[in-house]
């Protein structure tokens, strides 16, 4: 579905489905946000709880996977959202609709 990290293909390469006129925009990153935020936050207050490690152990430990996290669930979650529009047939993914007859961007 990927051509580049988080840029999708204007077309499936297996089934040929078009792609280039998704509107995931911004949602993937609020999404991925409140993922990483709820996995970290609950297991840094479980460590706080448990441990009580020094200040430094949990900038050492949090800020690290806060990032791996956030970087590696960036492309599944842009992918899902993509599919819940294709599922919906939101943004041109209704052959009937008018988005759907635009042609890609890079094809003009």
């Amino acid at each position: 579905m990927f051509r580049a990290f988080l840029k999708v293909s204007d077309c499936c390469p297996v089934c040929g489905e078009e792609l280039h006129h998704h509107r995931a925009d911004d949602a993937p990153p609020y999404v991925v946000i409140t993922i990483v935020g709820h996995i970290v936050v609950f297991a840094m207050l479980l460590v706080e709880k448990t441990y009580r490690p020094d200040i430094w152990v949990h900038i050492g430990l949090w800020v690290p996977l806060t990032i791996i996290l956030a970087i590696a669930l960036l492309p599944p979650v842009k992918g899902a959202l993509v599919g819940v529009q294709w599922a919906l047939r939101m943004h041109g993914f209704d052959p009937n609709s008018p988005e759907a007859l635009e042609a890609p961007p890079g094809a003009r």
